[in-house]
């Protein structure tokens, strides 16, 4: 009886703690950072492989260990190519062991005009990884572009924004902030 009694109230105390971390999470939510949504649950993300333009292979478990902010894009995506630079400076103040912005150029995207894209706004801090048959994208249900989720340690989604962002904005590096302190 104690032992159920027990596990009850760590079952309500793990409840109310991840309420009230989601409803912290919500109230920092401020200018483009509203249009980003909480899971009330943390969903599974796609095993599929995608590579770098030499070859190596990834998938998004390389990441666990860290929150990230994986970023689906395309260099033919107006609202995508606006978002980069603020993507670059986000990763350059807060990227490290704890949090890491992964952009994924979903579908037909040649390296050299990724390269030149990078080169033209001085994109110094994020990688080039290439998703060519939209395998991660399909398998996360990407429609329509860019899409924005954050990733917990677990490797698991726990938000998602639709389209563009100012993603170095006060807002959102306190969201990423807060999360990477949990």
């Amino acid at each position: 009886m104690k032992f159920l009694m027990s596990a009850v109230l760590y079952i309500a105390l793990t409840v109310g703690a991840n309420a009230a971390d989601l409803e912290t999470l919500n109230g920092l939510r401020d200018g483009d950072m509203k249009k980003l949504n909480f899971h009330s649950d943390a969903k599974d993300v796609s095993q599929a492989v995608f590579t770098a333009p030499d070859g190596t292979e990834y998938t998004l478990a390389d990441w666990q260990g860290k929150i990230v902010l994986l970023n689906f894009w395309a260099t033919w995506c107006a609202p995508c190519r606006h978002e980069m630079p603020a993507l670059d400076a986000l990763q350059g103040e807060l990227g490290g062991d704890a949090f890491e912005v992964v952009t994924l150029a979903t579908g037909r995207n040649a390296v050299p005009g990724i390269e030149r894209f990078f080169e033209e706004v001085n994109i110094q801090h994020l990688p080039i990884l290439l998703d060519p048959k939209q395998a991660v994208a399909r398998e996360m249900a990407v429609l329509g572009l860019p899409i924005t989720v954050i990733l917990n340690r677990e490797g698991q989604e726990i938000a998602r924004l639709r389209g563009d962002a100012e993603w170095n904005s006060d807002s959102a590096k306190a969201i990423l902030r807060a999360l990477i302190a949990g």
